[in-house]
């Protein structure tokens, strides 16, 4: 009996003992171990981040065709010291090729040419894709992206002979700010005010299908409902794409938004956005689709049901609305080509 009553206020002991150095480890101690708990976390996102990024990539690749010709990290254009790159990717074909110029998105702030979103599903139907790399927010206010973005035309139209491509028939797609892109794309073709480079000088930066995934259009209407963040704020990404903020703005925002440049003769136009966008409103598809059919210029706007910012949550499966989105390209550059 005493030795069992030994036994347990020994252990009794011990186990207050362990309980008061927990209790008073210095708190450095204790953020430390937090801190290493944060890293491995971070180390571990890091982690998935890179897995996605493999997974897009193989599945990029997955989206090739046999035989087919790529062409990475073409000068389209030198500005200051500073080469603007493009990739181009061509199927086997002994015909001259449609081509679409992929824009991607990232807020005109980030984002890359690498992987040219869905466009290269393109291959598989007998077009040549182009994904362009233009300056981002960082480096140079508008209409710098813009301006790089009509180079790329105006350079593969000049090269389409060696490049096997038909100049009557580029395309251009883009998401986001890829997709405000694309849009003063289609509406400028007839408008020199962003034919900065000396090879849009050359040759012109027209392109006969636009294809406008949840795109801006006007600036100033980015607030009319709460969405995820305030697009008057001085840091926007809409603020910092013109260089200040933008309700201060409002001559530069015009210059910048497409609808400014509509048209009778602009191309085609498909705008893709989703019902529950919170980051781009649905409405400001909708401005830039009512102000091209006022003018009788051909325009469609497909609502994707339940789909935010990116299309997520959507109804409608991704692959759906990808083949959309070339449904119309072979409506415009090549069923009405071959009519005519």
């Amino acid at each position: 009996m005493l030795r069992s009553l030994f036994h347990c206020r020994t252990l009794f002991a011990l186990l207050w003992m362990t309980a008061y150095m927990v209790m008073s480890a210095p708190v450095e101690l204790l953020a430390q171990s937090t801190s290493d708990s944060q890293t491995r976390q971070r180390s571990e996102r890091g982690a998935q981040r890179i897995s996605q990024s493999r997974a897009q990539s193989a599945s990029g690749r997955s989206r090739l065709v046999a035989g087919m010709q790529v062409d990475r990290d073409l000068v389209y254009e030198t500005v200051n010291g500073r080469d603007l790159h493009l990739d181009l990717y061509r199927p086997p074909s002994n015909q001259k090729l449609p081509l679409v110029i992929w824009v991607h998105g990232g807020g005109w702030k980030s984002g890359s040419k690498n992987g040219a979103g869905p466009s290269l599903e393109l291959l598989k139907r007998g077009y040549a894709v182009a994904s362009v790399e233009y300056r981002l927010s960082g480096e140079a206010i508008f209409p710098a992206a813009i301006s790089d973005c009509k180079a790329a035309v105006s350079f593969l139209r000049l090269h389409a002979g060696r490049y096997q491509l038909d100049p009557k028939r580029f395309g251009a797609w883009g998401s986001s700010a890829g997709g405000h892109l694309v849009s003063l794309m289609g509406t400028t073709g007839d408008d020199t005010s962003f034919n900065l480079h000396p090879v849009s000088k050359k040759v012109s930066s027209e392109v006969q299908a636009v294809c406008n995934w949840f795109g801006p259009s006007d600036f100033l209407r980015m607030n009319d409902a709460p969405g995820a963040i305030d697009h008057d704020s001085p840091d926007s990404p809409e603020s910092r794409f013109i260089g200040g903020p933008i309700q201060q703005n409002p001559e530069l925002v015009k210059r910048a938004n497409p609808i400014t440049y509509i048209t009778e003769k602009d191309p085609p136009f498909l705008h893709l956005h989703g019902s529950s966008d919170r980051l781009v409103l649905l409405s400001q598809s909708e401005l830039l689709h009512a102000a091209l059919t006022d003018l009788n210029v051909q325009s469609e706007l497909h609502v994707v049901v339940d789909g935010g910012h990116g299309f997520r949550g959507s109804r409608e499966p991704m692959q759906a609305i990808v083949g959309r989105s070339m449904d119309f390209f072979d409506a415009i550059l090549k069923l009405q080509n071959e009519a005519k």
